[in-house]
């Protein structure tokens, strides 16, 4: 008796075991390919450029990353290989890494649209990034032509470059025709430059400190690799809040240019 029992529950072990798998062998949600999704999902190029495509894929294992042009729904690449004539393209994949890059080199503005990134899962996995195509590669200074600011405040000029994939070099800051020399020691002091550089484009902020009559004139932001952007810049004795400048660039140039009237009128008016 003791036996036959013995004899059922080693039975009813066995069964058990047998429907027992290694964990090896399961995929878990966290081991299928996904996308690690910070990259731009715009990206703004200039013709005659090269543009990036970031794409980033983990836990790949034996997949597939592919991509698609989406107006023609021609396969560009296939892994590390390129499936098309057109040898401006190409996949940027270092070995063993997540990164699956699609390089478009000399851009045209037809090669502006959406591309998607693509993992044969099943089902399909994809992720679209607009590419922007822009004639010239511009700087931009931001606010109005002209800017007011009281005798002794701060001048702030932001400058803002297009080119995203290839940002410049460096950008310089000319008053009048004078490179801006913000570290000297022979300077006047009190100017300082920041310049931020990300994949969403570059941004270089000029601070003037304690604005002298001296100060005024042609400021121009001028990048290593696109056309220079130029503001002008007054500073003005006494205070006129309207046309002063208010952490922008102040009130807009008509209303700038009234002041500025007022202010010479002003001053003729104090030499009768």
């Amino acid at each position: 008796m003791e036996f036959h029992i013995f004899v059922l529950v080693s039975m009813e072990s066995s069964s058990s075991l047998q429907n027992i798998q290694p964990m090896s062998q399961k995929e878990t949600p966290m081991q299928r390919p996904l996308f690690d999704d910070i990259s731009p999902h715009n990206v703004t190029a200039v013709v005659g450029q090269t543009a990036i495509l970031h794409c980033r894929v983990k836990h790949v294992s034996d997949r597939t990353v592919s991509w698609m042009r989406k107006r023609d729904l021609h396969i560009l690449t296939s892994s590390i290989h390129t499936y098309t004539g057109d040898g401006r393209f190409s996949v940027v994949h270092p070995e063993n890494s997540e990164q699956w890059d699609l390089k478009v080199e000399f851009v045209q503005k037809r090669d502006a649209g959406i591309y998607e990134c693509q993992v044969n899962t099943e089902p399909k996995i994809n992720l679209a990034v607009q590419l922007n195509v822009e004639g010239t590669a511009q700087a931009n200074i931001h606010g109005p032509p002209e800017v007011f600011v009281k005798k002794g405040s701060t001048i702030s000029l932001t400058c803002s470059v297009n080119v995203h994939s290839t940002p410049p070099s460096s950008v310089v800051w000319l008053h009048g025709t004078k490179v801006v020399d913000f570290d000297s020691p022979r300077g006047r002091g009190g100017i300082s430059l920041e310049t931020e550089k990300t994949e969403s484009g570059t941004t270089s902020r000029l601070l003037v400190t304690k604005a002298g009559l001296s100060d005024t004139g042609n400021y121009t932001c001028q990048p290593s690799n696109a056309n220079t952007a130029t503001v002008f810049v007054h500073v003005l004795n006494g205070e006129h809040p309207a046309a002063m400048q208010h952490g922008e660039h102040g009130a807009g140039s008509k209303l700038a240019a009234w002041s500025w009237t007022l202010t010479m009128a002003a001053f003729a008016l104090s030499y009768r």
